[in-house]
């Protein structure tokens, strides 16, 4: 089915892919990947580079509008197929989330001040909401929210502690989650900023963005008035607005990783030889290669048919969920085959499949694990089933 901006998509997307392939690729092996991903240095490096080649934040337009997202997710599937091509390109967690959230909400000075250097790739961003678990703080539940929010004056007072907060380290602008009288808020903040302590950069299963994932102490951080997002007690309601766009954007740049790593396992196997043929010639083989095939295929279709529903201007808040399940249980099951058509050189780092296999383990728990989303299907799945039974008995 066509989509109404899908020319300028698809010519955007072809832009991005080269760019992509030809340079950032090339990266893969540089130095200056760390831990808790790539260097300052290198994001500068791979920015200034997407921007020579006119690819900086493609999903966004010069005139300041957005794709759709269906062609969103054909550009940000282009900036996936290396694991460094959403940050080159400033397409990446938490900043595209950030970006969009600020593009529905923020007021005109808010814009300027905030979202504009986000959208140059001058600036990263970080989005304050997870908390520690030792706590009772807010995770897969934002309702346990403890980080605290109080009015002084002209002024907002916030004191918590948060946990797995992706790019603190080093990001320039803070989106500040919490709990007030009047419910949750959202607070705009620049970084860094003494009140904002970050304790520990955490060792974690993936390494692909950029300064890693912290712990935060947040003690007596006065805020502005003016740099609330929104209006106090609306903080879940923009949770919202962020949460399903920015659970498929995870899915779209995921499952272009996914096709690069389908692609390096499909030439191992059609060069590699064992028992007197190709791997390929192997039914065990290639029947892997073939079922990711069909994982893909299921993904890109669940991604378009969600992306389909915000389009119409709807919630998405089912379809992102079922599409989040799907999309990360198909990919990690590409990414284990790919490890296992590849044998040795499949667990090894000459390749970004082992990558894959790492970052997509952590994509079936970031932006709510596949248990939680399962969870919150079945409720709906029970209140209409409920609702049909008593409209019978009427």
């Amino acid at each position: 089915m066509t989509y109404p901006d899908q020319k300028l998509a698809e010519e955007i997307g072809a832009r991005v892919e080269a760019f992509v392939r030809d340079v950032v690729a090339g990266y893969e092996r540089d130095s200056r990947l760390g831990d808790h991903g790539p260097s300052e240095e290198l994001v500068v490096e791979m920015r200034d580079k997407a921007r020579a080649a006119g690819v900086m934040t493609p999903h966004i337009l010069k005139d300041g509008g957005h794709l759709s997202q269906r062609g969103t997710a054909y550009v940000l599937q282009k900036t996936g197929l290396s694991p460094l091509g959403p940050v080159a390109c400033n397409t990446g967690a938490p900043d595209e989330g950030n970006m969009f959230l600020l593009g529905k909400v923020a007021t005109p000075e808010q814009h300027e001040r905030f979202l504009k250097p986000l959208v140059s790739g001058e600036a990263r961003s970080a989005f304050f909401m997870t908390e520690p678990a030792a706590d009772g703080g807010a995770g897969s539940d934002p309702s346990m929210m403890q980080t605290t929010c109080v009015q002084d004056g002209n002024h907002w007072v916030i004191n918590g502690r948060k946990t797995f907060i992706t790019g603190a380290e080093g990001a320039k602008v803070g989106i500040i989650m919490g709990k007030s009288e009047e419910g949750a808020c959202m607070f705009l903040v620049d970084l860094p900023d003494p009140a904002i302590r970050i304790e520990r950069v955490l060792d974690t299963i993936d390494n692909s963005m950029p300064g890693g994932h912290s712990e935060v102490v947040i003690d007596n951080l006065r805020v502005p008035a003016s740099d609330m997002l929104g209006n106090p007690g609306e903080g879940f309601r923009y949770a919202q607005i962020r949460l399903a766009p920015a659970r498929l954007s995870h899915c779209m740049r995921w499952h272009g990783v996914a096709t690069r790593a389908q692609e390096i396992a499909t030439e191992y196997a059609c060069k590699r030889q064992a028992f007197g043929k190709l791997l390929v010639d192997h039914e065990g083989v290639g029947f892997m290669l073939a079922e990711n095939q069909i994982d893909l295929q299921q993904s890109s279709l669940m991604i378009d048919w969600c992306a389909d529903a915000l389009d119409r201007g709807e919630p998405g808040n089912v379809e992102s969920s079922m599409a989040k399940v799907a999309v990360s249980e198909a990919l990690f099951r590409v990414a284990d085959r790919c490890v296992q058509v590849m044998g040795g050189m499949g667990v090894s780092r000459d390749t970004i499949v082992e990558q894959l296999f790492r970052e997509v383990r952590a994509f079936r728990i970031y932006d709510g694990p596949t248990e939680v989303h399962k969870w919150s299907l079945a409720k709906k799945i029970k209140k209409a089933e409920l609702t049909r039974q008593a409209e019978r008995q009427e």
